[in-house]
């Protein structure tokens, strides 16, 4: 750890106080949990001159399962989204997520919001102030090279967000409030492969919540770590299958701790109306060895990272269409 430099908290009576204080500022940051955001402060990786704390506006804490689907603030924590009977039953994915984060002391504290806007990670960024020093830097902050691939342009580091995949393959939306107004997206258009600028948020651009459909298909979230709990993941996938009459009928999958960004897979659809056979899920491990793009980010291979991930893949796909042996 390094000497934190000195920074200003505001706590903003409601979310246009907090977004005009944001958009004014470009050394402002949101905090609610911080889970993430202060070992990065105590790192120097972050020097913001202003935080403006979050964590107490109502319409962020905001969270409703009905018929219709369900809207979700983003500053419900981690914890509660874990323990939630509904969540749990309609949106298992979800649920598996949300537990799967760090430890209980964080997801007590934690945000959805926060997971969905993590930022990056990489052995090369995610160091002690003199080490990274020592290694002039990066191009994700204040260097010009990327360690990983020294020769391109862009950084590399990985998305490790556990709730991203878990709510695309669900069909979630988000809604964010800026200076410039109101919008509602689905979540996969939040995020860009660029792990130097992954968000797709302006300035002073606010999540105020997630909504999920009210009658999604049976969905499941896994992901492989370093130790078995605690940890980013190094792969994670979150899966969502339906069956009728033998064949698929709606299969997505999600992918998380690969790539730059969380993305859904391509070219599920090919799976429609047939059944999930040891050949449909032999594709599917080519799908995904295919699209999942690990570079040397993490202390684990990239080519160890790639397996898991079309491991875990079929695994998922297998348990849910009610297989055995499959995996």
């Amino acid at each position: 750890m390094t000497e934190v430099a000195p920074f200003q908290v505001a706590r903003p009576r409601d979310v246009e106080a907090a977004i005009a204080l944001c958009s004014g500022n470009a050394q402002s940051r949101y905090i609610a949990g911080g889970t993430d955001l202060m070992v990065n402060i105590r790192r120097g990786i972050r020097q913001p001159e202003l935080l403006i704390d979050i964590s107490g506006l109502d319409v962020l804490h905001a969270f409703e399962i009905t018929d219709a689907g369900a809207h979700i603030g983003a500053g419900v924590t981690l914890a509660q989204l874990a323990a939630d009977d509904g969540v749990r039953e309609r949106y298992r994915a979800v649920a598996e997520a949300a537990a799967a984060i760090a430890g209980p002391g964080h997801r007590s504290v934690a945000t959805v919001g926060g997971n969905l806007c993590l930022d990056t990670r990489c052995i090369y960024y995610n160091q002690s102030e003199w080490w990274r020093h020592a290694n002039n830097y990066c191009l994700k902050n204040r260097g010009d090279t990327c360690h990983v691939a020294p020769q391109g342009k862009r950084c590399h580091a990985a998305f490790s967000g556990d709730l991203a995949p878990a709510l695309m393959v669900l069909g979630a939306e988000i809604e964010i409030l800026g200076a410039a107004g109101r919008r509602r997206i689905p979540l996969s258009d939040l995020y860009t492969e660029n792990g130097r600028a992954h968000l797709r948020l302006s300035l002073g651009e606010l999540i105020l919540r997630v909504q999920l459909p009210g009658a999604p298909p049976p969905s499941a979230y896994a992901k492989v770590r370093l130790r078995g709990s605690i940890d980013f993941p190094l792969a994670g996938v979150a899966v969502s299958l339906a069956m009728a009459a033998g064949v698929v009928s709606a299969f997505r999958v999600a992918l998380t701790g690969t790539n730059s960004r969380p993305f859904l897979l391509e070219g599920t659809e090919s799976f429609l109306g047939r059944p999930l056979d040891e050949e449909a899920l032999a594709r599917l491990d080519k799908l995904v060895q295919k699209q999942v793009q690990p570079m040397r980010t993490t202390l684990a291979s990239a080519n160890y990272r790639r397996l898991a991930a079309a491991a875990l893949a079929r695994r998922l796909a297998a348990r849910l269409a009610g297989l055995q042996g499959k995996t």
